[in-house]
């Protein structure tokens, strides 16, 4: 919902804040008073192109700000859009409320081109693209008047439409969340079998390569356990090798020194050891001195042994030393093809075994996908065929419903259309079903039927809109206490009885809850029509808010809430001041729609009554 609106510098407005609210809120005024100016506001922080025209005379930019809020029904739908800011790297720090701020700052220089124009967008005060905000937009607000980019106008929008109303009428909503599911298992299952089959391909092209290099790797008997620093151990081996006998010369020398010798170091410590035993037996302060000669006698027998261990253990021979370069060279030649490392290397062994094995066992498993991929075909094809079917019927249900509010609405004799076209090439597929809808309409009696966009000027679209829309919030709803809108009167019926025909109890969530904006619903109409068309949007108001401009006061007589648009003049500046009416500016201007600029007695009872009538 539209919360509140301010605009600065646009236009003939220098500066304006409006709070709107739940219900019908139209604006009325006198022609080029600036009502659709509002409109345009609203447009641009949806995402509409801007162009320096839109900047106040003499300012450097304008700004527009809306903030928008859930309705008590749309809290699903909110926490969606939510999500989605959220992906678009928007934190949304209020979960109730959404601001967008647009800056529209003018050329620099009288030189400066249009494409020179610069526009600023902000999200809850954090940079965004005008890109985002059209995104945003559906779920915010929906736009319907002249020039305007008709979302009505777009093939998804009209099979949404058709579905909104399918599900309410024949509850065909989980067929359509069916025909999604199945259409997400038979993607994704022939996204894994075209790649697999792709995969297999390859593997067969590379299976004698993968063959060769595996065998090379099993050659070096490597394991990753025990083998990862091999190379490492095998250098410092071949190291020792090549200076083996210089080793064996200082090992021997050592241990001759150490234990062999007459002289050797153990003797000698052992005879210091006797001697201070014996002076030990008088001075008992030297028993310590006694202890660390044991101690370094017992340590210099254990490097004496372990000399004399590695002396016996060194290996010198010439064979040895060939084997180790041989098998250091094989272990180079894998690193420099598998990997800087032997672990690298192993890795890669590991990784074509297994490619090798998926080769061997793809035929099968291909095999298998297949059959999968086909019985998802099935699934898919049974389910979209009985959601074509469903919507069929809604069509033909729909095209039965908006004719008669057509026929309301001054456009009688208008034909309309859902025709459906039902795709059954898998290229065709969605998920959303196989079918393909189109709306059509004839206007004239006697005219063919043509695509909305082609035929209808900005105003039928408006009513056509109206009648969708009207059609669609007509169905039963649960319960009347689950609107916050205020009540209609007794005599209008409420939203329940505009459209005869039968339908489901209709859930919160059966439609988007977005703004509707209507601009120019009441063109080429007036008397009984206009008066049917002002009941319509405030039974429509009943459901989700709704802002329309009018010169009618028939349908003004049926606002929730009534906003007058006029021009002043100030400080010699002509600006344009939107202001909300209490019951007494209502008559008034209702009185003025009626009558001119000149308010008689007369013409202020009549308002009033329509109001009493129409409003209350």
């Amino acid at each position: 919902m539209l919360r509140q609106l301010r605009i600065e510098n646009f236009a003939l407005i220098d500066r304006l804040e409006l709070d709107f609210h739940a219900g019908l809120n139209l604006l009325t005024g006198e022609t080029g008073s600036g009502k659709s100016i509002v409109v345009e506001a609203v447009g641009l922080l949806l995402g509409d192109k801007g162009s320096a025209e839109v900047i106040r005379s003499g300012a450097e930019r304008a700004r527009l700000t809306a903030v928008f809020a859930p309705e008590s029904k749309d809290a699903n739908r909110w926490s969606e859009l939510l999500a989605r800011l959220a992906e678009a790297g928007i934190d949304a720090a209020r979960a109730d409320e959404l601001i967008i701020q647009r800056d529209i700052i003018a050329p620099a220089g009288n030189g400066a081109s249009a494409s020179a124009l610069r526009s600023r967008i902000f999200i809850n005060n954090q940079s965004a693209t005008a890109a985002l905000l059209r995104q945003l937009a559906p779920a915010l607000a929906e736009i319907h008047g002249q020039n305007e980019q008709q979302e009505l106008f777009l093939a998804s929008a009209q099979l949404d439409l058709l579905d909104r109303f399918g599900a309410l009428a024949s509850g065909n909503d989980a067929l359509r969340a069916q025909v999604r599911e199945h259409f997400n298992a038979w993607k994704q299952l022939r996204r894994d079998w075209e790649s697999l089959r792709n995969d297999q391909q390859e593997w067969l092209r590379q299976m004698d390569l993968w063959k060769f290099q595996r065998r090379e790797i099993d050659t070096a008997e490597l394991n990753s356990e025990r083998d990862h620093d091999l190379d490492q151990r095998l250098e410092d081996e071949k190291r020792v090798l090549a200076h083996a006998e210089r080793i064996r010369a200082r090992l021997a020398a050592a241990y001759d020194l150490l234990y062999d010798a007459a002289q050797s170091s153990i003797s000698t410590v052992a005879s210091a050891e006797r001697q201070i035993s014996e002076a030990a037996a008088y001075d008992t302060a030297l028993g310590g001195v006694s202890e660390s000669l044991l101690s370094a006698k017992a340590q210099v027998e254990d490097a004496a042994l372990t000399i004399r261990d590695r002396l016996s253990n060194l290996d010198a021979s010439p064979e040895r030393i060939e084997e180790v370069e041989t098998r250091l060279a094989a272990l180079d030649r894998l690193k420099r093809k598998y990997g800087p490392t032997l672990t690298d290397v192993m890795k890669y062994g590991d990784d074509v075994g297994q490619r090798l094995a998926l080769a061997e066992n793809g035929e099968s498993r291909i095999e298998e996908l297949e059959g999968q991929v086909k019985q998802a075909a099935a699934d898919y094809k049974k389910s979209a065929t009985a959601l074509s079917a469903a919507r069929r019927k809604a069509a033909k249900e729909l095209q039965r419903s908006v004719e008669r509010e057509l026929g309301e609405l001054a456009m009688g004799g208008t034909r309309f259309e859902a025709r459906l076209t039902t795709g059954a090439a898998e290229t065709e597929w969605r998920s959303t079903g196989m079918d393909q809808v189109e709306f059509l309409l004839s206007p004239n009696a006697g005219e063919p039927l043509a695509a909305l966009e082609k035929i209808a000027s900005g105003g039928e679209v408006s009513r056509v809109m109206l009648a969708l829309e009207t059609v669609i919030a007509s169905q039963p709803i649960s319960s009347a206490t689950d609107r916050k809108s205020p009540k209609p009167a007794a005599r209008n019926g409420g939203a329940k009885q505009l459209v005869a025909h039968s339908g489901t109890a209709r859930s919160a969530e059966a439609a988007p809850r977005h703004t509707l904006i209507f601009d120019e619903v009441d063109s080429g109409i007036g008397g009984r029509a206009a008066e049917t068309v002002g009941r319509k949007l405030r039974a429509l108001g009943e459901q989700r808010q709704v802002l329309c401009v009018t010169h009618l006061p028939q349908i003004a007589s049926f606002a929730h809430h009534h906003y007058r648009v006029e021009k002043i003049e100030q400080d010699g500046r002509t600006v344009t001041r939107v202001e909300p009416l209490d019951a007494a500016g209502r008559r008034e201007e209702l009185a003025r729609m009626l009558g001119g600029t000149q308010i008689t007695p007369a013409l202020l009872k009549h308002a009033g009554q329509l109001l009493k009538t129409n409003a209350e």
